[in-house]
């Protein structure tokens, strides 16, 4: 049988109380407790730390912190320890960051000196780094040298930094599985166009590019069809004996160093993420303060950081990818709101150019949701009109802000209805639009009693409102077909939606 722990008991009963209880009765007892009574209670400071940082005021917030800040003079050290592990949960201060020192400096027990460490490690400050030089583990210091850059100097990646030193750079497009050629085509499109870059693979779910000139993340961010990017520094070989040696070695190498200090403005802070295996916690901690042991001046902060080391393991040994944190991504900046089981912008913008431009496009999405096709079709340019029907309200409401920060120039009509009763839309008549494009639901976060009738009857309205000549594009989620319909079938293409698979199709309206 299980031993009970009363204090952890006591703990997850105090942790249901609000801010008001547990001052008004809980710290009022232990305040008035005698010694034995105040550490069989200790318990009471950890839940006001974790009570009042969810739900208390700022004025509430700031009583709990200077009670616990008085903590840390208490002549138990359980107390003192207790006091100290909950000042984080609330933000700390500089007169508190002070005493904490002065505990470092006077304490003789390992355990209360353990417990400063990791307080000091989230609220320590410059104060922290300009004294406790030799008496806090390198890896403390690396962690708040982290948080004064966080603090003092902010660091944010800059799309308009050229990095001219390219040679040996790979740069790795991302995307979902199946829209591979629709991402290479675009990048062989800005190519000949004169982008810095050229492409030289393409595989399941990644198109490789490398520079042909110096290039900003403008050049590369002007791409709308991939998910996100990684810039490839170097790759560890499967032989290496030490893996966290032989990973630091390239993290802190001059070639990470010039891809970071090309797009960075304030200090080089990243997050570690080992994105083959999992939570690797013991290995990200050790990899972050040998990285920080070569080079003090690149930061392992999981808070904000403004980039991301991606490390992936593969056959032939693991790989290292820096990858920008921007949010919100400065290609679908127009997203001024979203709605439930909205598009994935990229997909959006691969569904626009597997339609095609045309000039005097009429363009229809029945399923508008946050307008995200309709923009993306727009944005290449050639659009005359838009319709967007919905059933819901808000979501229409939604991609009408979304439409008119993204391409205000282009008349817009909305419409709440189910998209087989278009014919009521003024402007959705018979052969009146160029395009249908749509990526209807797909039946998993809402379920569609008849999705493949749902399908079919988008053959059917797509038949009445297309021109002839017109294109239909959409993701399909079943093996509905237009049978025989006018319909001819110019695409198809099996891409993964995150766990499930569908297909990419387009129709031109025939006769």
């Amino acid at each position: 049988m299980k031993k009970e722990n009363p204090s952890k008991e006591l703990y997850q009963r105090l942790r249901r109380l609000s801010c008001e209880q547990l001052w008004s009765t809980e710290v009022t007892a232990f305040d008035r407790a005698d010694r034995p009574g105040r550490l069989q209670n200790v318990a009471v400071v950890r839940a006001v730390g974790v009570v009042f940082s969810e739900s208390g005021t700022p004025d509430e917030q700031e009583r709990a912190r200077a009670w616990l800040r008085a903590l840390l003079r208490d002549p138990e050290e359980k107390v003192r320890r207790y006091a100290m592990n909950a000042l984080p949960k609330l933000g700390g201060a500089s007169g508190e960051e002070g005493e904490l020192l002065s505990l470092l400096e006077t304490t003789s027990s390992e355990r209360e000196k353990y417990s400063l460490a990791r307080t000091l490690e989230k609220i320590g400050g410059s104060e922290t780094l300009g004294t406790a030089e030799g008496r806090l583990a390198p890896q403390i210091l690396r962690k708040v040298a982290a948080n004064v850059a966080r603090v003092e100097n902010p660091s944010r990646v800059r799309m308009d930094g050229a990095l001219g030193d390219f040679a040996g750079l790979n740069i790795h497009l991302h995307c979902r599985e199946g829209l591979e050629e629709i991402v290479a085509a675009e990048v062989d499109q800005r190519v000949r166009e004169g982008a810095p870059f050229r492409r030289v693979r393409c595989s399941e779910g990644l198109v490789t590019v490398t520079p042909r000139g110096p290039f900003t993340l403008g050049d590369l961010f002007a791409l709308r069809c991939f998910g996100y990017l990684g810039i490839e520094p170097g790759k560890v070989s499967s032989a290496s004996p030490d893996e966290v040696e032989n990973l630091a070695a390239v993290l802190a190498s001059p070639d990470t160093l010039r891809v970071l200090e090309a797009f960075t403005e304030g200090p080089l802070r990243y997050r570690l993420e080992f994105v083959s295996k999992g939570h690797q916690r013991s290995t990200v901690r050790r990899l972050g303060d040998r990285v920080y042991a070569l080079n003090p001046a690149l930061l392992n902060d999981s808070r904000d950081a403004p980039w991301q080391i991606n490390v992936r393991h593969h056959s032939r040994g693991c790989s290292l990818e820096v990858t920008p944190r921007l949010r919100p991504d400065p290609r679908f900046a127009y997203r001024l709101g979203d709605v439930p089981a909205a598009s994935h912008p990229p997909l959006a913008a691969c569904l626009a150019r597997i339609a095609g431009k045309v000039s005097e496009e009429i363009v229809w999405d029945p399923f508008c949701g946050s307008g995200l096709e309709l923009i993306e079709r727009s944005l290449l340019g050639g659009v005359v009109r838009v319709f967007g029907t919905d059933l819901s309200a808000g979501a229409l409401e939604m991609a009408g802000l979304n439409l008119a920060e993204a391409v205000a120039d282009v008349p817009v009509t909305l419409a709440c209805c189910d998209f087989r009763d278009h014919a009521s839309v003024e402007g959705l008549g018979v052969n009146s639009v160029s395009l249908v494009v749509t990526n209807p639901p797909l039946g998993r976060r809402v379920p569609i009693s008849d999705l493949p009738g749902l399908i079919y009857s988008l053959f059917t309205a797509a038949v009445r409102v297309l021109r002839p000549g017109g294109r239909l594009v959409f993701v399909n989620p079943t093996s509905a077909h237009p049978g025989g319909l006018p319909l001819r079938q110019d695409d198809r293409r099996r891409i993964d939606l995150g766990g499930f698979h569908c297909h990419l199709e387009r129709y031109t309206k025939v006769g």
